[in-house]
């Protein structure tokens, strides 16, 4: 999914209005989870090669990138990428890739502690909003599904860019209820990070 500069300001629009109502900061990823099948396939490619050819190391090394860059596209195919991981490792790995982006997109060094993630693997079919301890300890779980539905429904229509915007602006009022402004500055980029 490509995003548009358009869509990129939309999102940074809604984050920036969201965040006038509260001390909160929200942060928006969308995630393209690593392809470790192909990573894998061609890390073995070589071992044949060796023991059952007399090929050069170039030529090897070769065969093994272009495993690699077919392994890659096929394997980004949905449907041959659903058939070979179980589901549950997928949702795994983007929990995984959830977490990580909150901590290096510096949530939890905010001076309120009130940072919000809405982080979205299309490919795993999973949006997860994580918030950090300021605001959930205030904030019941369960309050974080209305942005979620917002976010998945209007994906369901392929209306990524709408999505994040609806979940930022439901995440906004959640944040503007429990965690009000309090004259803090803006920390965190206001944007979508795409990885």
């Amino acid at each position: 999914m490509q995003f548009s500069k358009e869509d990129y300001d939309a999102i940074a629009g809604a984050i920036r209005e969201a965040e006038k109502r509260t001390c909160g900061q929200i942060v928006c990823v969308h995630a393209h989870i690593p392809i470790l099948w192909a990573s894998l396939l061609a890390l073995f490619t070589p071992w044949p090669l060796i023991y059952f050819t007399q090929w050069s190391v170039q030529r090897i090394f070769l065969v093994q990138l272009i495993v690699f860059l077919i392994a890659a596209v096929a394997f980004s195919w949905p449907p041959l990428r659903i058939l070979l991981v179980p589901r549950a490792i997928q949702r795994a790995r983007a929990h995984r890739a959830a977490l990580e982006q909150f901590v290096l997109r510096g949530i939890s060094r905010t001076r309120n502690r009130c940072g919000v993630l809405i982080f979205v693997s299309v490919a795993e079919h999973y949006a997860r909003i994580i918030a950090d301890e300021g605001v959930a300890q205030k904030v019941h779980a369960l309050e974080w599904q209305a942005p979620i539905d917002a976010l998945t429904a209007h994906m369901r229509q392929g209306r990524i860019a709408a999505g994040f915007i609806a979940a930022i602006e439901r995440c906004g009022a959640v944040l503007a209820e429990h965690a009000p402004p309090d004259g803090s500055a803006n920390e965190l980029p206001d944007r979508l990070y795409v990885i």
